[in-house]
């Protein structure tokens, strides 16, 4: 019978123990986690008790922190977008880089189409028209599709 206290108290010093690591995203929202890896714009991590591996965008988070060493390593930093002027800031990112992030709107509109220009002209043209409509609104990252000329955006911020 002592020998199954004893086991089962290693189990669960082993699980409280095994919190190596706390998230903070730019929310302000702190996560005790079980880091991962970080690659390819998106943050790996799995919850206390669980082995099921989940992802953020590297965007969302500011920080990991590992608990036993405390030392932090910055992730991002954080992007404030007040207007129109700041459209250089915006961040296009492709749909699945934008886990963790909050959706706020939505909005469509037509590609560019210059006689004489190159394609890739147009395009840049239409990115730059999309990333003022989202400084405009306040969001520094957008994901869009574009489809038969036409356009389709969504914004997000942390």
């Amino acid at each position: 019978m002592k020998i199954l206290y004893f086991t089962l108290s290693l189990l669960f010093a082993n699980i409280a123990i095994s919190q190596t690591h706390q998230i903070t995203k730019h929310n302000g929202e702190t996560l005790d986690v079980n880091f991962i890896k970080s690659e390819n714009g998106l943050v790996y991590y799995s919850n206390v008790g669980s082995s099921e591996e989940i992802k953020i965008s590297k965007h969302a988070v500011s920080s990991i922190t590992n608990k036993q060493t405390k030392q932090t390593q910055k992730i991002s930093d954080k992007v404030l977008v007040d207007s129109k002027d700041d459209y250089k800031m915006v961040t296009v990112l492709p749909q699945e880089k934008t886990i963790g992030l909050k959706q706020t709107g939505t909005f469509s509109g037509v590609s560019t189409r210059t006689k004489g220009e190159p394609p890739i002209a147009n395009q840049k043209q239409t990115a730059m028209r999309i990333k003022t409509k989202s400084a405009t609104n306040g969001s520094p990252f957008v994901s869009y599709t574009e489809r038969d000329g036409k356009y389709e955006a969504v914004t997000y911020v942390y």
